[in-house]
């Protein structure tokens, strides 16, 4: 039994919470079909100096069950999980993975060049690489002595 003074506890429930609050605030409310989500797949957003890679946990989905679009500095993510058919002669003592439709919304903390975004999924990860445009990058600036 955890504790809520232990380290493996407290990361648990902020890792939770996290999830809740990006639920919440990354929300498009204009969209009600998030409102029936039954699931969010977990996701990384990592940046590089060339690029935003976002990677999202999606076991089970193919690559035709999911759709990335990139729209200003907003990463849209929508899929879903289908359930499997259950058979007449089948009786169900449990039943705890999560099915059903989601979209997850992710403001881009930079500017990507939209028309050269790469998405794929291999074994139920999907990564999707998103070049930097030229001004996200940055450029160095030579200092001179005087």
């Amino acid at each position: 039994m955890k504790t809520i003074g232990s380290g493996n506890g407290i990361l648990a429930l902020r890792k939770e919470m996290d999830r809740i609050f990006d639920r919440i605030w990354d929300r498009d409310w204009t969209d009600l079909t998030q409102l029936g989500d039954n699931w969010l797949p977990a996701l990384d957003v990592v940046e590089n100096p060339t690029e935003l890679v976002v990677t999202v946990d999606v076991p089970g989905l193919e690559a035709k069950d999911v759709h990335v679009t990139v729209r200003e500095n907003l990463l849209i993510i929508r899929g879903e999980k289908r359930t499997e058919s259950e058979r007449k002669d089948e009786k169900t003592y449990r039943l705890e993975r999560q099915y059903g439709a989601f979209t997850r919304h992710i403001a881009l903390p930079v500017a990507v060049d939209s028309t050269k975004v790469a998405a794929k999924v291999h074994n139920g990860v999907l990564t999707i690489e998103m070049p930097k445009t030229a001004a996200a990058k940055g450029q160095e600036v030579p200092v001179l002595a005087s």
